[in-house]
């Protein structure tokens, strides 16, 4: 029997056995039950300057692979969202070419492809409120242009920018009054991104989610759906029982998913959330076995799958959380979907080993190593690189 060595962070190891994997199956037919996207992130050339304040020199093949194999098992992709590294690495440059260069590959598999607009692109920290609509405008535009869906992420010259809930509806409104396609609006909290507090006006979810909600009804046709990203479970639901007809609430709670995912198949109240998770890129073919269960009238075994994966999840999401893309991408190497552990702006240094320790440890419970043997002969190199006996 295989084991895999963990280290604690007294230092102390201990040995767990190495499961199998989970042998889940991709789809032969579109998943039904739920709109699932993964957030995914970006590899590194692994010779490149990965280091802090280096803009990114990307693996397109490894990038793009990975992307493939998310639509292979009948996921969409969300790209250039990825709050963790577009404003810690990935420049501007870079994630113009990586919507252009994804929503392509969207085109040639027949996925679904969302991508970020920001206004980040923007170098000045501060800028007025004509400023961020246009920033805003520069990249929807662009990303109109390449065929891929809009989602509107919480900007933070906005956040800097606005004095009141109206200057919020009026950016976008301004905005979403342009916009050709409906968009999906981003509410991104301050556990992934700190400078975004106080946005839609208001430091408590209750009265912030309230502007929220003017803003959809104020533009008819314009909104297709929300992503919450608070963490907060309470709020995501209290806003997803008001939002209007036709309008889907994506969840972006990497803590609390399964239940929000679930709904009112599994008894968190009426309705369910679709899902934008970053979590799902870290766990791709153990989500879509989940969905699948769904498609076929089996909550059980979609609580029996996923529900083990949501305390990985944690541990990947950990405070601080705008650091959680180093476990996504750490996973992917174990996994075999990237060569080395490599991050944009040397992220791969973001967490300690022991966290990472015990991301193998509940990646391996949750059955959410896809080769096991190969996670084992790469984590057992990474420890012995460290001075540590494996």
């Amino acid at each position: 029997m295989s084991t895999l060595r963990l280290l604690r962070a007294t230092g102390e190891t201990a040995d767990v056995a190495l499961n199998d994997s989970g042998a889940y199956s991709r789809p032969t037919t579109p998943l039904q039950s739920r709109v699932a996207y993964a957030a995914a992130h970006v590899v590194p050339k692994v010779h490149a300057d990965n280091t802090p304040g280096q803009p990114a020199d990307i693996d397109w093949d490894a990038t793009l692979a990975f992307r493939r194999n998310v639509y292979s098992w009948g996921l969409g992709v969300a790209d250039a969202m990825d709050t963790a590294q577009r404003n810690m690495g990935l420049d501007a440059a870079a994630t113009r070419e990586l919507i252009a260069r994804s929503a392509e590959v969207a085109r040639e598999e027949g996925g679904s492809v969302v991508v970020g607009v920001n206004t980040d692109h923007i170098a000045e920290s501060h800028i007025s409120l004509e400023q961020v609509i246009a920033a805003y405008l520069e990249q929807l535009h662009f990303t109109e242009e390449q065929g891929a869906g809009p989602v509107l992420m919480a900007s933070r010259h906005l956040a800097r920018v606005a004095t009141d809930a109206d200057d919020y509806r009026r950016v976008y409104r301004e905005v979403l009054s342009r916009a050709t396609v409906p968009v999906v609006l981003h509410w991104l909290g301050t556990a992934f991104d700190p400078e975004l507090a106080g946005y839609f006006g208001a430091d408590d979810w209750q009265t912030a989610s309230a502007v929220l909600l003017d803003v959809i009804e104020e533009n008819p046709g314009k909104v297709a759906g929300v992503k919450m990203s608070l963490l907060n479970a309470e709020s995501e639901i209290s806003v997803r029982e008001r939002l209007p007809e036709g309008v889907r609430m994506f969840t972006g709670d990497d803590f609390n998913y399964v239940s929000l995912i679930g709904g009112d198949t599994v008894g968190d109240g009426a309705g369910h959330s679709d899902a934008l998770l970053g979590a799902f890129a870290a766990i791709t073919p153990v989500a879509s076995a989940a969905i699948q269960a769904l498609d076929a009238g089996d909550p059980e075994a979609y609580l029996r799958i996923l529900g083990p994966t949501e305390e990985l999840s944690r541990q990947v999401f950990a405070a601080p959380t705008f650091y959680y893309k180093t476990g996504v991408a750490f996973l992917a190497w174990l996994n075999g979907h990237q060569p080395a552990f490599q991050m944009v702006g040397g992220l791969h240094s973001a967490r300690s080993l022991p966290h990472l320790s015990r991301i193998v440890e509940l990646a391996n419970a949750s059955l959410a190593l896809e080769q096991p043997d190969l996670a084992r002969e790469r984590w057992h190199g990474m420890l012995r690189l460290t001075g540590v006996d494996a």
